[in-house]
């Protein structure tokens, strides 16, 4: 069963909420971070979430978070 408009977006948005909330735990903050609405209205395609910009020292905390993880 195919997921409607609405409930993709709902997906997408409970997913940069989660996506938002693991970040903050270890001290990652995308501030561009969002749901791309207009993804959202293809027709049968998941939305796209934007990670969107940040500035080096986010960039770098990212990259040692995704490291610390391997």
């Amino acid at each position: 069963m195919a997921l409607t408009a609405e409930e993709r977006m709902r997906a997408a948005e409970d997913a940069v909420r989660q996506l938002r909330a693991v970040l903050a735990e270890v001290g990652v903050t995308l501030p561009s971070l969002r749901m791309d609405p207009l993804s959202a209205a293809d027709e049968g395609a998941l939305p796209l979430v934007e990670l969107g910009r940040c500035n080096l020292d986010t960039a770098l905390r990212l990259v040692a978070v995704l490291e610390g993880a391997r």
